[in-house]
């Protein structure tokens, strides 16, 4: 098989979706690598790196994208992309199309074979390349938080942890999953006091004993999010259902009644944003205000440290990558099941459920059509 790696070229996008180790491994196994010139380079991965390992490096994203079985990227490829579609064409990658209905039409109509990192699960139904990004987007959601508390950043001047004889701030994590677990994880660590809220009481309990009694958790409900957010001083949602749009848990109310200058990071943003004022950002231009709130609401995150996310990513994806390679796309997704979860378009239809309930557009089991 001919595996495609492009440069990815969403806002300062930095990832890459293979390392030049994955590519030795795959050129060891007998297939071929190519990569578009400086795909690595802001993961500190430069082309001689790919080049010894055994990879092509062409001048082009269209060479790319024209001479690849199958390209493995890290985003859901944007308008510039969507010419090289074709009908012969496998895509691994996060797609996130649930809110993006003009890229699921694009990849219906080409009649691509579209493999989402964000729905495949593994026998234990959790989501394996979902999870390390959200470990870091987790983590890098105080980070953020705790930047824009600053005054110069239009927060209301908080210092995350405090000081002796002034209190620390009050950050609220809705959503107690990966990215939850992992923001309460940095705040508390910051000297923060964190407020975890979740549907789930098991996991609530589950949180209660990871982290000692020492944060505070709450059944989530409209009074509970209503309150706490009113009191919060940093906000940060990691709300997660598979594949489908985020629920807005958090209203346009609510963030009018939140403190001025008080900070929301929406990590759900990807799949539409779970704080009903959230709207997607970029890098370039990552956070706005709504009713004296900062908002910030970027899209790909784990892009900002590419070499960690990179590496963190791929250590993931890449098991995968090479099982589609050594048995072509089809007889892998029919080997495994969870991979199978995966696929979103095939064939020109919708494969996934909860994208398809997003978009109300028809649904068609993948299994059917394998």
């Amino acid at each position: 098989m001919i595996i495609g790696v492009p440069k990815e070229v969403k806002d300062h996008e930095a990832r890459v979706g293979i390392v030049p180790s994955g590519v030795k491994e795959l050129v060891d196994a007998g297939h071929k690598v190519i990569v578009e010139t400086n795909a690595g380079k802001l993961s500190s991965m430069p082309d001689e790196d790919y080049k010894a390992a055994g990879a092509e490096i062409l001048g082009s994203a269209e060479e790319v994208w024209k001479k690849a079985d199958m390209v493995v990227k890290v985003k859901e490829p944007i308008a510039k992309e969507i010419p090289y579609f074709r009908d012969d064409l496998v895509l691994f990658t996060y797609l996130h199309l649930a809110p993006i209905p003009d890229l699921t039409d694009e990849l219906l109509k080409k009649k691509v074979l579209g493999i989402a990192y964000e729905t495949v699960t593994d026998k234990n139904r959790t989501l394996p390349l979902l999870t390390p990004m959200s470990e870091v987007a987790g983590r890098m959601s105080v980070q953020v938080g705790a930047t824009y508390l600053e005054h110069e950043k239009g927060g209301r001047g908080v210092l995350l942890g405090g000081v002796p004889g002034v209190p620390p701030a009050t950050v609220v994590v809705i959503g107690g999953g990966i990215v939850g677990t992992h923001a309460a994880k940095i705040a508390m660590g910051m000297g923060a006091d964190v407020t975890i809220i979740d549907l789930n009481l098991n996991r609530l309990r589950e949180l209660d004993d990871i982290f000692g009694g020492r944060v505070h958790t709450l059944a989530s409900n409209s009074y509970s999010i209503a309150d706490s957010t009113r009191k919060a001083d940093l906000v940060i949602g990691g709300v997660l259902i598979p594949g489908a749009a985020a629920p807005k848990l958090v209203t346009r109310k609510m963030v009018s009644q939140m403190k001025k200058g008080a900070v929301i990071v929406d990590v759900a943003i990807d799949q539409g944003g779970c704080i009903e004022t959230a709207k997607p950002t970029t890098h370039s231009d990552p956070a706005y205000t709504v009713d004296g709130v900062v908002h910030y609401c970027v899209t790909n995150m784990p892009g900002a440290v590419p070499h960690t996310s990179t590496l963190a990513l791929t250590n993931a994806t890449f098991p995968y990558v090479m099982r589609l390679a050594k048995n072509g796309a089809i007889n892998a997704l029919k080997a495994d099941p969870g991979l199978k979860e995966g696929v979103n378009t095939y064939k020109g239809q919708l494969t996934y459920a909860a994208v398809a309930e997003a978009q109300k557009k028809q649904f068609k089991d993948v299994s059917s059509l394998l």
